[in-house]
């Protein structure tokens, strides 16, 4: 544990906002503000070094005094070499031009973005598996802490840590680890809790997703029940807590980081995003990422869940895997009964019962006696009037209404979910979300009844989606927005509805007024679909202990199954790869590698001088002399694609080399489907190979004419020797700014050629909370579901007689 020199001005929980700042007196005793920064000067050198000593040296050439010491906050000295210190705009910019500085950035706030998932991505308990090899794995989880009495970290049957493990438990007080939950570290946050306990649950959902235990009969309140598990149960757990309800700051992610590669973590998954794209040598999260790479780990991280926007794709560095949400073939749905049997499907994750009683339903127009009709429709704060609200459920045109609905004593609630219909969330009381034709509907017929409308909400329940997987409203869309020319996000895995440990410390609604706490919770954002890849990561390193960062996440991208394109969207751009195949994963048959070098090359290649690119890589690597930076696109990436401009001759050229893993004497050939208005050529077409880990260069030659603005042309490369089926989707595309304005010329029947076998799914949307930090989106059906039950009793009946209709997850 650190903590931060206590000084006026600084916050006591040390935590760092990034409007935070301090008001000092300067020598010159003039007020000036200071703001936190972190300074990254990249590698650690190889040569002895003192750290703290160099950083403070750095302070003094623009900080005159013993005001020096004051502005060290702290110094990263395990994994990479940087600090965090207390700045004016002034010394700020002297600072920038110092030699040795790569970057400063402001101390930002990020924030973080299963019985059925694992088998519906073909993980099962009866898959092939590497026990021995899976305890020695290690999942670094950089969150919001971790309940660590929670079953799924229960250390029965574990062994002793694997002696490579240099971590601690250093998870404040009356915090445990195990053999299995071996490691905790927390950092600064604005938590009442100075633990790694987590206050939020997040954390504890992603961790046992990844590499949870068994834990039989895992429900919530008896929804979704099965046994939950993670992909690698048998992994052992590190705990990064780095976050709390309020977000998650830069200094913390970086300490985390810093901490992480030196503990020896195998996988990193950290489900935190910012809002955009940010440039890689001011994002903690990328600039982590690469010291992890090179240190051997990949990291997983959460596309984000600002979908469908396009661009919105927040994790776009290449060194590290970018994570999209799409569903499992388990949806959660509710019911609203009326009194005249009809039945009407929306979405909820509810867990109370109104025992099949019918209550008068009031609008929120009506409610009130004290607000406009307008703000009293959406049942703004303190419209409704609890007299006329008691023993009634209410109609509230927006979700924004929920806290008023249950503090004013409403039996339950109906909603207009305005957005995609495909999340269901949870709240204090009885309620439901129904798309808005579905809503109006109930409106009008409370106008029309003869007698005062009643009506009963009934408890949630799992039913078949057979469309699954469909990439999730609500996650993040590339392209690109720093190097168009690089694929993002990278994969998808199951992200909507995702039951998972919990913590008890926390409700599982964002709503303070709940009272209920629960062992596992059902939570919804590419945040759930990052541990679901960081498992099947780990999954395919235990059988693969020496393949690198690259070759692991080759392995799950050109193995994917391909995904029919959401509604409306844009292919490759929701999805990247496909749909993440962990069984297929662990024989891809080629991989794409790339190491360090091939990453220097390709930050060379975006404009970063030789300077920072000696200090980013510890003066081993440095941009090429007397030659041309080359491109991103040459770099050795499993997918390919590159921003063409419209109405000029496009002449581009992909050159890639891959590994053969598969067999030793293979012929693979190659094949690029579907047809496209460009000429595609792969040159060789054929790659022979008589040994194993031997590699073979190729080039993907594109010619024809550019595109018009939003519009985008995809197709896939497939590499084949009969046995595997090595897919690599193929890209090319104008700036896409709005999903509506995108044509898409991608077609859907590429999996015929890539792979013949069928899917599944699987830090945030956050689940059915309503927080402003996960970037919350609605769910309902997408046209009125209505279903004419009558007499009342009937629809009851239908609905218990339907469960067993329903699988049991």
């Amino acid at each position: 544990m650190w903590s931060l020199p206590q000084q006026s001005g600084i916050r006591s929980d040390g935590l760092y906002r990034p409007n935070d700042h301090t008001r000092l007196h300067t020598y010159e005793e003039e007020i000036v503000e200071k703001n936190v920064y972190i300074v990254y000067l990249g590698a650690i050198p190889d040569v002895s070094y003192s750290p703290s000593s160099h950083h403070l040296s750095i302070l003094r050439s623009v900080i005159q005094g013993s005001f020096v010491e004051n502005s060290l906050v702290r110094s990263y000295t395990r994994s990479f070499n940087g600090f965090v210190a207390k700045l004016t705009d002034q010394e700020k910019q002297k600072l920038a031009s110092n030699k040795e500085v790569v970057s400063i950035f402001p101390n930002n706030i990020f924030h973080t973005q299963t019985t059925r998932s694992w088998d519906f991505i073909g993980l099962k308990d009866t898959s092939n598996r590497k026990p021995t090899v899976e305890s020695d794995t290690i999942v670094g989880v950089i969150d919001t802490g971790i309940w660590p009495e929670s079953e799924s970290f229960n250390d029965e049957d574990f062994g002793p840590p694997p002696k490579k493990w240099k971590g601690a438990c250093k998870g404040g007080q009356n915090f445990t680890c195990n053999n299995k939950l071996i490691g905790a570290r927390y950092y600064g946050t604005s938590s009442d809790i100075a633990s790694a306990w987590d206050d939020v649950g997040h954390g504890t959902h992603t961790a046992s997703t990844a590499a949870g235990n068994h834990v039989k009969g895992a429900s919530f309140y008896g929804i979704a029940k099965g046994t939950a598990r993670g992909g690698v149960p048998s992994a052992r757990i590190a705990a990064y807590k780095v976050c709390d309800a309020a977000g998650c700051s830069s200094e913390a992610l970086f300490a985390a980081f810093d901490d992480a590669i030196a503990d020896g973590v195998d996988i990193i998954t950290i489900s935190i995003g910012s809002n955009a794209a940010q440039d890689f040598a001011n994002d903690p999260i990328a600039i982590g990422a690469f010291h992890a790479m090179v240190k051997g780990i990949l990291t997983l991280n959460s596309a984000g869940n600002n979908g469908p926007d396009p661009g919105s794709v927040s994790s776009v560095a290449p060194w590290m895997m970018s994570v999209a949400a799409s569903s499992t073939d388990r949806r959660i749905v509710d019911n609203v009964v009326l009194d005249d049997g009809m039945t009407l499907i929306g979405n909820s994750v509810n867990s109370f019962e109104l025992n099949f009683t019918l209550f008068p339903l009031v609008h929120g127009a009506n409610a009130s006696t004290k607000c406009s009709v307008f703000s009293a429709s959406s049942c703004e704060a303190g419209c409704l009037d609890k007299d006329l609200v008691k023993g009634k459920i209410v109609l509230c045109d927006s979700r924004d209404g929920i806290s008023e609905a249950y503090n004013a004593g409403a039996v339950g609630l109906i909603y207009a979910n305005d957005r995609a219909g495909d999340v269901s969330f949870i709240v204090p009381l009885p309620a439901v979300a129904l798309e808005n034709d579905t809503y109006t509907y109930v409106l009008d017929y409370i106008r029309r009844s003869p007698s005062p409308a009643q009506a009963t909400i009934l408890k949630s329940e799992a039913k078949i989606d057979d469309s699954a997987p469909r990439v999730a409203s609500f996650s993040s869309r590339g392209p690109n927005a720093i190097t168009p020319d690089i694929l993002k996000p990278d994969i998808s895995a199951p992200g909507v509805d995702i039951l998972a440990s919990y913590s008890l410390i926390v409700p599982p609604s964002s709503f303070p007024q709940d009272k209920r706490r629960v062992k596992f919770n059902i939570e919804s954002g590419t945040s759930m679909s990052c541990p679901h890849v960081a498992g099947a990561a780990a999954y395919v390193k235990t059988f693969h202990p020496d393949w690198s960062p690259s070759a692991i996440g080759s392995s799950l991208m050109t193995t994917a199954w391909l995904m029919n394109k959401t509604k409306g969207l844009s292919g490759e751009f929701d999805y990247g790869s496909g749909h993440v195949n962990p069984v297929q994963a662990i024989n891809p048959g080629l991989v794409y590698d790339a190491f360090e070098a091939d990453y220097i090359k390709f930050l060379c290649s975006i404009g970063l001088d030789d300077k920072k690119v000696r200090l980013i890589s510890g003066h081993k690597s440095s941009c090429p002399e007397g030659s041309e930076p080359g491109s991103p696109r040459d770099l050795n990436y499993p997918s390919m694609a590159a921003q063409v401009s419209d109405g000029v001759q496009v002449a581009i050229k992909f050159h890639r080399r891959v590994k053969n893993v598969g067999n030793s004497n293979s012929t693979y050939k190659a094949s690029i489907f579907p047809k496209t208005k460009f000429d595609i050529k792969v040159k060789p077409s054929v790659l022979s190979f008589k040994s194993l880990n031997e590699e073979k260069s190729f080039d993907v030659i594109v010619a024809g004419t550019g595109l018009p603005l939003n519009s985008m042309v995809s197709t896939s490369l497939v590499w084949s020797d009969g046995i595997h089926s090595v897919g690599s989707p193929i890209v090319l595309h104008n700036h896409v700014e709005t999903s509506q304005d995108m044509v898409s010329d991608h077609q859907t029947d590429v999996d015929s050629l890539r792979n013949d076998t069928s899917p599944e799914y699987g830090g945030g949307v956050r689940r059915q909370r309503l927080t402003e930090s996960f970037f919350v989106v609605d769910l309902a059906p997408t046209s009125p579901n209505l279903t004419l039950l009558s007499p009342l009793v009937r629809s009851i009946s239908h609905h218990s007689a339907c469960n067993s209709t329903y699988r049991d997850r």
